[in-house]
C-alpha cells in the first residue's frame, strides 16, 4: 500500500477568518451582497488597520486570511510575526515550510522543527494542535523528509501518539494511516488495521470507510461480509470517496446490474482533477486517481458489450485508455479479471 503522497493534516478551523472577522459585533460595516473578493478586501483592511493600533492577534488573523486565499508568501511573513505568542501561527509556518507552499521551496527540515515545537509544547494554548502536529511528524518519518532517514517505528510512534487511542479529538487522519501503515506488507497486521479504519470510521474517516468496505469484501483482518462491504462503499461514494465509487461500480457491475453499474461510472468517468478532489474529500491522491480509473474502465466495457448503455466502440477505447492513463496498475488488475471471465 502506497501512502508517498499522505497528505498533510490542515489547521483545525470553525469557518474562515473572513467569515469570522465580517461577523463579529464590532465591525459596522455591511457585507451583505458583496462579493468574496471584496469581503477578503475589506477583512483585510480591517485587520491592517487593528494591528496599526497594536492588535497582536489581528497578525495570525491576516496571515491566516493570506494562507486561505493561497497568498502563501504574504500569509509567511504575518504568522512569523505572530509566532511569538500564537501556536497556531508556528503550526502554519510548518505547513508552509515542509509542503514548499507559494514561492518557497521545501524546507522540510524546518517544518519538522515547527511542528515539533507544537507537539512538545507543554502550554495550554498548543493543546488542541498536539495530536494534528504529531500526525504531520509521522508523515515526515514514514517520509524520511526532514528528519535523517526514513523510520517504520518512528512513524508508528508519532501515529500512536497523535491517534490518542481513538479519540475524536485526537488526529483522525492518523488513525486512518495507522489502518493504511499495518495494510503495508512492510508492516503487515490486518486485525490492527481494521481496527485502526473502524476508529477512524466512526469519527469521520471518509478514506476508512472507504478502506472498510475493501476489508468486508475481501475477508482482510475481518470475516467476509458482502452486505457490510456494500453499505461501506455505498456511504461512502454517496459522501465522495472516489475510490469507493468505482468499488460500488464493480459490485453493481458484478451483480449484473448495468444500468446502476453504467450510471455511476458515467459520472465518475469524467472526474479529471485529482489533486482539488483530494483536497475537498481529505483523501488520498492515489486512491482518487484509481477510483477514476475503476469507474473508467467498467464504463468502457459497458460501453463495448452495451451492458446498461448503448454500445459505442470508439468511446470505449477513449475510456479504457484512459483507465490506463490514471492507474496502469488497477488497470492491468481489472484486465486480468476479465480475462479469467470473472467479469
Amino acid at each position: 500500500m502506497d501512502l508517498s503522497d499522505l497528505p498533510g493534516e490542515p489547521l483545525p478551523r470553525h469557518g474562515s477568518i473572513s467569515a469570522s472577522v465580517s461577523s463579529a459585533h464590532d465591525v459596522a460595516e455591511d457585507f451583505h451582497n458583496l462579493t468574496d473578493d471584496e469581503v477578503n478586501q475589506k477583512v483585510e483592511a480591517i485587520l491592517l488597520e487593528r494591528i496599526r493600533n497594536g492588535d497582536k492577534p489581528s497578525l495570525f488573523q491576516l496571515g491566516q486570511l493570506y494562507f486561505e486565499q493561497g497568498l502563501y508568501d504574504k500569509a509567511y511573513d504575518y504568522l512569523e510575526k505572530a509566532r511569538d505568542f500564537d501556536f497556531q501561527a508556528i503550526y502554519q509556518l510548518g505547513v508552509i515550510s515542509y509542503d514548499g507552499l507559494g514561492n518557497r521551496k521545501p524546507n522540510y527540515k524546518q517544518g519538522v522543527e515547527y511542528m515539533m515545537e507544537v507537539a512538545m509544547s507543554k502550554s495550554s494554548q498548543a493543546k488542541h494542535l498536539a495530536c494534528i502536529a504529531q500526525y504531520n511528524i509521522g508523515r515526515a518519518y514514514y517520509q524520511g523528509y526532514g528528519v535523517g532517514r526514513q523510520s517504520d517505528q518512528q512513524t508508528e510512534k508519532w501515529w500512536l501518539l497523535a491517534a490518542d487511542d481513538g479519540n475524536p479529538n485526537g488526529s483522525i487522519m492518523a488513525q486512518t494511516a495507522l489502518g493504511m501503515f499495518y495494510s503495508r506488507e512492510e508492516t503487515l497486521d490486518l486485525k490492527k488495521a481494521f481496527f485502526w479504519h473502524s476508529e477512524a470510521c466512526g469519527n469521520g474517516s471518509l478514506e476508512s470507510q472507504g478502506c472498510l468496505g475493501v476489508m468486508y469484501e475481501l475477508g482482510l483482518g475481518v470475516k467476509k461480509n458482502e452486505t457490510a462491504a456494500f453499505e461501506c462503499h455505498k456511504e461512502a461514494a454517496e459522501r465522495g470517496n472516489v475510490y469507493a465509487m468505482g468499488h460500488l461500480v464493480k459490485c453493481y457491475y458484478m451483480k449484473k446490474l448495468y444500468t446502476k453499474a453504467g450510471d455511476l461510472a458515467s459520472r465518475v468517468a469524467i472526474l479529471e482533477d485529482v489533486n482539488e478532489i483530494s483536497s475537498e474529500t481529505n483523501c488520498i491522491p492515489s486512491y482518487v486517481a484509481k477510483g477514476i480509473s475503476m469507474g473508467c474502465f467498467f464504463y468502457a466495457r459497458a460501453l463495448q458489450l452495451g451492458h446498461g448503455v448503448k454500445v459505442n466502440k470508439e468511446d470505449a477505447q477513449k475510456y479504457y485508455s484512459k483507465a490506463y492513463n490514471y492507474d496502469q496498475d488497477m488497470c492491468f488488475l481489472l484486465q486480468n479479471v476479465c480475462s479469467n471471465g470473472a467479469i
